[in-house]
């Protein structure tokens, strides 16, 4: 994810890490043991979270199909909420519009 990496450093996606034909749960573990907090579309990962607690933590993109353009914004516009997620330990999961 180079395109956050100026605010993200780290940041990476499951295709670097042949994850994309894996299952939720797999992401999920693997996440965190490698402390990867998931950014997703996907409501399956929000109601995890709630399930289990983190880590990892999730943030929940509430925008529907959108360009990836758009989602960058999304998470540029949502830094400061993103960075209190990671910080506070009694939070699991961000919901962006």
């Amino acid at each position: 994810m180079a395109r956050l990496a100026d605010v993200f450093p780290g940041s990476s996606h499951v295709q670097f890490h042949g994850l994309e034909e894996k299952t939720d749960t797999e992401i999920w573990e693997f996440a965190k043991v490698n402390d990867f907090c998931i950014v997703t579309q996907d409501a399956d990962f929000a109601e995890r979270s709630r399930l289990y607690g983190s880590p990892p933590k999730v943030v929940w993109l509430r925008c529907g199909n959108t360009p990836t353009k758009q989602v960058e914004v999304l998470l540029r516009f949502g830094i400061e909420a993103i960075q209190e997620l990671l910080n506070n330990q009694s939070l699991q999961c961000l919901e962006i519009y």
